[in-house]
């Protein structure tokens, strides 16, 4: 009779990350854009990593929390 195997260790779940809290890029005028995922916080800058350091800073660093986009962002005032 062969010998039987155990069964194989389920996977164990990896947690989802969060989504961004942050978008980077510019605006249908070409201005740098840092906003907020629901519009509370954000602003123009004069450069990609002024924004950048802003968006980090607001979310404390936190990995995946800014996402730079090639998409046109709207800062809505």
């Amino acid at each position: 009779m062969p010998a039987l195997l155990p069964a194989a260790p389920h996977p164990i779940p990896r947690p989802a990350s969060p989504p961004p809290r942050f978008l980077v890029g510019r605006d249908p005028a070409g201005h740098w854009v840092a906003v907020e995922a629901q519009g509370r916080a954000g602003g123009l800058f004069r450069t990609c990593r002024d924004a950048l350091h802003y968006a980090a800073g607001e979310t404390g660093h936190q990995l995946g929390a800014v996402v730079l986009t090639g998409d046109p962002v709207a800062l809505r005032l």
